[in-house]
C-alpha cells in the first residue's frame, strides 16, 4: 500500500513497488488507508508519507502498529526531518526514506523492510512451534510419570493387601461400588475416573501403619487408634504428586472416615462441609467392612449392613449416598460383588 496525497509521488512509489512485483493499493491520506487495510485486512508492506491531511503519518503509524503490528511500514520524510525519522522508528515503522526518493533507494529500503519481515515471522514461527513441541513433551513426560508413579502405588496396595488377608480384594470392592454409586449420583467423565482410583487408593496410609494393629483381632487401644487414624493423612502425604491433576483422589483419601455429625477424622468436618466424593466412599467403605471378613469381626449379612447404613444416616453416613447405593445394588443376595 502507498499513502500520499501528493498523486504523483503516489504514481511513482505504486509503479516502483508494481515493478518489484508487488500487488499494490493506495490512498490519500491515513484515514483513507485505514478504512482500505479494515476491508482487505493485513497486507505485508505499506510505503506512508509524513505529512497528509486528515490524518498525518505519525497518527496512521502508530495506529496501524497497534492493530496490525506485522505489516513493515516505510515513512516517507524530508531531508532535514531527522529527528521524525527517528520517532517514527521508535512508534514502530521498519525504515524511513527521504524525500525526494530514488528509485533505486526505494526499492532497496522495500527489499529490506519485506525480507526483515519475513524472517521476523519465521522466527515467530519457529519459535511458537519449538514451544507447542516442548509442552507437548513436558505434557507426555508428566503424564508417563503421573502413570508410573498410580501404578507404583496401586502395586503398593495389592502389597499391603496381601499382609493383611483381611481386607484381600477390598479397595477394588470399594473402588466398584463408589463409581456405580457415584453414576447414579450424577458424577460422569474425569470426576468418575477420580472416584475410581481414590476407592482404589484410599487406604494406601495403611502401608505405614504396624501389623499389630492392622491384624489385631479385638478392639484397638486409645493409642493403637489413634494410630490408625493416621493412615488418612499419611495417605495424603504419598499421593501429594497426584494433587494438581487429581485433587479428588486425595479429598478421598483424607477425608473418607469423617462423619455428617462431626465426630470423624482428621478434620472433624460436619455434613456438606465433607467432600461429596468422601462421603461416597465413607459408605461403600464401610458397607465393605461390614460384609466381608474382618480381623475384629465375622462377615455380617448384605441386608443387615444395608440395615445398619439407614440407621446411620444423619449420624455418619450422607442419605443421599446411602439411597443412591442401595439403588445402585438392589439385590443384596448379590453382595459383596467380588473382584
Amino acid at each position: 500500500m502507498v499513502v500520499d496525497d501528493d498523486a504523483l509521488v503516489r504514481r511513482t512509489l505504486v509503479h516502483v513497488l508494481k515493478a518489484q512485483g508487488l500487488d499494490v493499493v493506495e490512498a490519500s491520506n491515513g484515514r483513507e488507508a485505514l478504512a482500505l487495510l479494515e476491508e482487505s485486512g493485513e497486507l505485508p508492506l505499506i510505503v506512508s508519507d509524513l505529512y497528509m491531511p486528515e490524518m498525518d503519518g505519525i497518527t496512521f503509524l502508530r495506529e496501524v502498529h497497534r492493530r496490525w503490528p506485522d505489516i513493515a511500514v516505510i515513512m516517507l520524510t524530508g531531508v532535514a526531518e531527522v529527528s521524525t525519522a527517528v520517532e517514527c522508528l521508535q512508534v514502530g515503522a521498519s525504515d524511513y526514506l527521504a524525500k525526494p526518493v530514488m528509485v533505486d533507494e526505494v526499492r532497496a529500503r522495500v527489499d529490506n523492510a519485506l525480507e526483515r519481515r519475513r524472517l521476523t515471522l519465521e522466527n515467530r514461527f519457529l519459535q511458537q512451534s519449538y514451544q507447542e513441541r516442548l509442552e507437548a513433551s513436558i505434557r507426555e513426560l508428566d503424564q508417563r510419570n503421573k502413570e508410573q508413579f498410580v501404578g507404583q502405588i496401586q502395586m503398593a496396595v495389592r502389597m499391603l493387601e496381601k499382609k493383611d488377608v483381611y481386607t484381600r480384594g477390598h479397595s477394588q470392592r470399594v473402588s466398584r461400588y463408589a463409581v456405580k454409586t457415584a453414576v447414579l449420583l450424577g458424577f460422569s467423565g474425569e470426576t468418575l475416573d477420580q472416584i475410581r482410583l481414590g476407592g482404589e487408593l484410599h487406604d494406601i496410609g495403611k502401608i505405614g501403619t504396624r501389623d499389630a494393629v492392622l491384624q489385631k483381632p479385638g478392639p484397638l487401644t486409645a493409642s493403637e487408634f489413634e494410630e490408625m487414624k493416621k493412615h488418612v493423612t499419611e495417605g495424603e502425604e504419598i499421593l501429594e504428586p497426584l494433587r494438581r491433576h487429581h485433587p479428588l483422589v486425595l479429598q478421598i483419601v483424607r477425608n473418607h472416615h469423617e462423619r455428617v455429625d462431626g465426630s470423624g477424622f482428621p478434620d472433624g468436618l460436619r455434613g456438606e462441609a465433607i467432600p461429596m466424593v468422601a462421603r461416597v466412599v465413607s459408605v461403600v467403605d464401610a458397607f465393605d467392612a461390614m460384609t466381608t471378613n474382618r480381623s475384629y469381626s465375622a462377615p455380617r449379612p448384605a441386608g443387615e449392613a444395608m440395615d445398619e447404613l439407614r440407621r446411620f444416616i444423619g449420624i455418619q453416613f450422607d442419605p443421599e449416598v446411602v439411597t443412591a447405593f442401595s439403588k445402585a445394588f438392589p439385590d443384596v443376595q448379590k453382595l459383596p460383588i467380588t473382584v
